[in-house]
């Protein structure tokens, strides 16, 4: 059975090109980061979690919800192929049992914390907002889109940053879990104006507070899908050279 099924949608993607040496610490055993066109990126991202079931049941209360995470990008070579994945710094929701199943069964990162979103709707535009509260005030993130939708092309930073399949945890230093997140393609809307307010070391700690003075190097803002987390498992530790040469 699926570990997780739901919809994620109205992703804001905000990325950052980053030193790789400010992610080394995280990277969990058997991976390594991964670099698009010579950059090395984390991103911040909003969506809203839809129709949500665990373990197959709709929990009361805990259907709809919004998240905010960081997370970075990193790649696994197994039987003769890369796969890619993400490794989350924080995940921050509203919901305390979300936290504690996540945190529980999967060992992720998660925080709970207040939230609310609100998708302001003009006549050519839509504006998504994600907000969270932290010691009494609040943190928003803001995208501005026009109202038509697109493919994302195939090569692109865009495709780098929304379409990994697989999620890593770093439970210690030869430790990993790894995760399958299943999703169709996504498509895009085109980003008109974005707006950041927020306290990077009081959300994220001192590792992430130089990304307070530092601008996006791109924004996206992905429609979704329907998603699926299955098939957790933890790794076999095989350091990524010998993988590449057995």
């Amino acid at each position: 059975m699926n570990f997780l099924k739901a919809e994620w949608k109205n992703l804001a993607l905000f990325n950052y090109e980053v030193d790789r040496e400010v992610l080394e610490q995280y990277v969990p055993a058997g991976t390594e980061i991964d670099i698009w066109n010579d950059k090395c990126y984390v991103s911040l991202v909003g969506f809203m979690f839809r129709n949500t079931k665990v373990l197959g049941l709709k929990v009361p209360f805990h259907i709809n919800f919004e998240e905010v995470n960081l997370r970075f990008y990193v790649k696994r070579f197994e039987n003769g192929e890369w796969k890619r994945g993400v490794v989350f710094i924080k995940e921050i929701v509203p919901k305390k049992a979300i936290t504690f199943i996540a945190n529980t069964l999967y060992q992720e990162h998660y925080e709970t914390q207040k939230m609310k979103h609100e998708i302001v709707k003009n006549e050519d535009t839509n504006t998504f907002i994600y907000q969270w509260k932290n010691n009494k005030e609040w943190n928003t993130i803001e995208i501005e889109t026009k109202k038509d939708v697109s493919q994302i092309k195939i090569g692109s930073e865009a495709e780098f940053i929304t379409e990994h399949y697989f999620g890593y945890t770093k439970i210690d230093e030869e430790t990993t879990f790894e995760y399958e997140v299943t999703h169709p393609r996504w498509e895009q809307f085109e980003v008109l104006n974005h707006r950041i307010d927020i306290d990077f070391k009081e959300t994220y700690g001192s590792d992430f507070e130089f990304l307070q003075t530092k601008k996006p190097t791109s924004v996206f803002l992905a429609k979704g899908s329907e998603i699926t987390v299955k098939n957790k498992r933890k790794l076999q530790q095989i350091p990524v050279e010998e993988e590449l040469y057995a």
